[in-house]
């Protein structure tokens, strides 16, 4: 975890640019709703989901963190359309991100709650995709976003 004091000054920075992100990964939604399984949409919410992630670690809040790398991890891993019911139980997923970044405590960074919301929402969002259980990945570590200039270096 950075020094206290970082903390503290990054946390709301990472709060705007989460609500932002997360904002963005429900636009991308909104479209997949209208336009089925468009693959900029898909790619555009799993670059949010991965940016999200990545600005959540970097702050040690594990519970976006992982929230936000499971939801990335089912929606990458899935070659099934994304049928009304997936796509609403993953707007359910989003919404209860959107309410637990509210939640987060501003001086400890903890969320005071149990995972089991965020697991069942998971596993709904995961019988929707076609899998029959949801089994979170071993070792959930972020992955590291590299950009167009370094992939072509």
């Amino acid at each position: 975890m950075p020094n206290r004091k970082e903390w503290h000054l990054r946390l709301p920075e990472f709060l705007v640019e989460a609500e932002t992100l997360l904002a963005k990964s429900e636009e991308c939604l909104s479209h997949l709703q209208l336009i089925s399984n468009d693959k900029d949409a898909i790619d555009c919410m799993l670059s949010t989901l991965l940016k999200l992630a990545n600005k959540a670690d970097a702050l040690a809040l594990e519970a976006v963190s992982e929230f936000s790398l499971h939801i990335h991890s089912l929606l990458s891993h899935t070659e099934l359309e994304l049928h009304d019911q997936a796509l609403t139980a993953l707007k359910d997923c989003f919404t209860l991100m959107a309410w637990q970044l509210e939640l987060i405590d501003q001086r400890t960074g903890q969320l005071g709650l149990d995972t089991s919301e965020q697991t069942s929402l998971l596993e709904a969002f995961a019988f929707q995709m076609g899998q029959s259980q949801f089994h979170p990945p071993s070792q959930s570590k972020p992955f590291t976003l590299v950009t167009y200039a370094e992939r072509q270096a």
